[in-house]
């Protein structure tokens, strides 16, 4: 990822991941085989691997399918964390399956493993109109807004014991209940 970009409402996903890998004390390094930066490590008693993409947004697929093929992780056992252009900052989903939602990169990714994946949806608010969407998701977030970001994806990261254990519909319902 270009340090131009990281602080980009973009990259909330990666928000999430960095945090994730930081508080279980996985490393991630670049990992030029599946175009990303990768880490393992065990989180909650569970092996889980990390994934960074470092393609472009609209061709994460290119990391995410060989990554998740190679290491057979089936699409119900992956999260994708991203920024959700049609939620305010400080709103943050978890779902299963849907379709890619407008979003390129999942628009890159349905299609070779389908859409039976979880997501865990950033919210990053909307500019208002269509052509300024480009500048507002590469731009980076007032301090105000940040922080509501980040006080969600932290409210996230509490349930990480709930996601790795498989208590998926426990997570969604105390993820998606969070208000801030």
């Amino acid at each position: 990822m270009s340090s131009e970009y990281a602080q980009t409402r973009h990259n909330a996903g990666f928000w999430f991941v960095e945090r994730l890998a930081e508080q279980y004390g996985i490393t991630l390094k670049t990992d030029s085989k599946y175009k990303g930066i990768s880490g393992r490590g065990n989180i909650e008693g569970q092996d889980v691997r990390l994934l960074l993409p470092t393609t472009f947004m609209n061709l994460s697929g290119q990391s995410v399918v060989p990554f998740a093929k190679f290491y057979q992780i089936k699409p119900e056992e992956i999260l994708i964390a991203h920024d959700e252009l049609d939620m305010n900052p400080g709103v943050i989903r978890l779902k299963t399956g849907g379709g890619h939602g407008g979003h390129n990169g999942l628009r890159d990714i349905v299609p070779h493993i389908g859409s039976n994946f979880h997501r865990l949806r950033i919210g990053i608010g909307h500019p208002g109109a269509k052509e300024k969407v480009s500048g507002h998701v590469l731009g980076k977030a007032p301090s105000s807004e940040q922080t509501l970001m980040d006080d969600a994806i932290h409210h996230a990261l509490g349930k990480t014991k709930l996601l790795v254990n498989g208590e998926i519909q426990q997570a969604m319902n105390q993820i998606n209940a969070y208000k801030a």
